[in-house]
């Protein structure tokens, strides 16, 4: 069975620097995407970047430029590294695998974390 951890969640002040952890368990051989998500307070869960097994990246307009999403060679460890925290990157952060449809940032995952709270303090 699929199990995703996340893990790292802290709070900080703006202008910080947090990284994320993902660990996915119950893989034999993972070639699944792996994507970053957050749900901030009274908004939809929206994507925030996402990774593939050949290690291509893609970014939220929101994050490019701050966030930097990586994973071990094992690909069993995804990684978000977020500098120049903002007061809008608060809230809870998910990790998801096994996209069944849509765009990376579609919500068409079947295993999720349950997430890590980041909370930016302006």
């Amino acid at each position: 069975q699929v199990r995703l951890v996340e893990s790292g969640g802290a709070s900080v002040q703006a202008g910080g620097s947090l990284t994320l952890t993902c660990t996915a368990s119950g893989y034999t051989n993972n070639q699944n995407r792996i994507t970053w998500f957050r749900q901030q307070p009274g908004k939809e869960r929206e994507g925030v970047a996402s990774i593939s097994a050949g290690s291509n990246t893609w970014y939220g307009d929101s994050v490019k430029g701050r966030f930097t999403i990586s994973q071990n060679s094992a690909r069993n460890t995804v990684y978000l590294r977020m500098d120049d925290l903002r007061f809008e990157d608060t809230g809870m952060y998910f990790c998801a695998a096994d996209q069944f449809g849509g765009n990376w940032w579609d919500l068409f995952y079947h295993n999720w974390g349950r997430g890590t709270q980041v909370s930016v303090s302006s």
